[in-house]
């Protein structure tokens, strides 16, 4: 093989090994998150919100932490929600594995491909579907709420459901969002909140205040959930 041939050849290989790591990576997180998320003995507190929403004729705007994607994805699956999903390469293995659980994705974030993600966002909702978003990815700051949520909030008509996952056992990794994964046999707990709303056609003031309400539910959610966890390491 010429010095030609093998300086062609060496980009597939790399593109390959590539694809290989993130089936690889994408089929063990699959199947450790049904292992572990079929053991998880489950409570809930504010989903009637989430009902409210539906039962008014809405579709959902799912906004969380992106620290608590795992047993999100876990407690919601199979209902068809479109989440956001960055097109870096771990954002193409966790779309492989959301899809498997019942998740449609659409490719951005705030840094790349954003506005086509939300575009595709606005159309699925118009289509009756729920939608997603983690609010502080892909990269932070951790628990600071960008204003995807209510920009495609005010499009769409859509209500946003602010909602977070407490959980007793879990690991934490040490990366920027605190990532938590489920253990075995562990409670959690679902915290829910009343729907935030922006009108149509409302102006930048109204966007922001939404995202402001958001941040300031979120905060609230989180302090009930680190409650929780505490109220059940004091027993």
């Amino acid at each position: 093989m010429n010095a030609s041939a093998r300086n062609s050849a060496e980009p597939r290989r790399r593109g390959f090994r590539r694809r290989l790591k993130i089936a690889l990576a994408a089929s063990a997180g699959y199947w450790a998150i049904r292992l572990v998320g079929r053991t998880i003995r489950w409570e809930t507190e504010g989903l009637e919100h989430l009902d409210a929403i539906h039962a008014s004729g809405q579709a959902a705007i799912f906004a969380f932490w992106h620290g608590r994607i795992v047993p999100a994805t876990w407690y919601f699956r199979g209902r068809g929600i479109v989440v956001m999903i960055s097109m870096n390469v771990d954002g193409e293995m966790i779309a492989r594995v959301i899809e498997r659980l019942g998740y449609a994705t659409a490719r951005g974030s705030s840094s790349r491909g954003g506005f086509r993600a939300l575009a595709e966002m606005a159309a699925a909702v118009r289509r009756g579907r729920d939608v997603g978003f983690s609010v502080d990815g892909p990269r932070g700051p951790r628990h600071v709420a960008k204003p995807g949520a209510a920009i495609l909030a005010r499009e769409t008509g859509a209500a946003i459901f602010c909602f977070h996952v407490a959980m007793k056992r879990k690991l934490q990794l040490r990366s920027w969002d605190r990532f938590q994964v489920p253990l075995p046999f562990t409670r959690a707990r679902v915290f829910g909140a009343p729907p935030i709303r922006v009108d149509a056609g409302a102006g930048s003031d109204a966007v922001r205040a939404a995202r402001e309400r958001m941040q300031a539910a979120l905060d609230a959610l989180r302090e009930r959930g680190d409650g929780w966890e505490a109220a059940g390491r004091r027993l």
